[in-house]
């Protein structure tokens, strides 16, 4: 059992929370805020299919021990975040 990884998970929830539910777009780096067409779409984008999915993904990464397993949760983790970064930065953005 890793406790950073369980901490890291509780931040991840806090910001899926934050910006999923109280539309905190401000917690993002990266958007202009300005460019954007619909924040609350942004908002539930990033809270709930990036932050939720990156935060359970460490959760049952603390528990469960797998081969190579320090090389592929990073991989996943940015792999999955440039996805969704594009796909706001492209269908989203002005």
């Amino acid at each position: 059992m890793d406790q950073n990884l369980i901490v890291l998970s509780v931040v991840f929830f806090a910001v899926a929370i934050f910006v999923g539910v109280m539309k905190q777009t401000w917690l993002l780096a990266g958007f202009n805020e300005k460019r954007v067409k619909d924040k609350d779409k942004l908002a539930r984008i990033a809270g709930f299919y990036l932050f939720l999915p990156l935060a359970v993904l460490l959760l049952i990464h603390a528990f469960v021990q797998y081969p190579y397993d320090d090389k592929i949760l990073p991989a996943v983790s940015v792999a999955y975040g440039v996805i969704i970064i594009y796909y706001v930065n492209t269908k989203m953005a002005e």
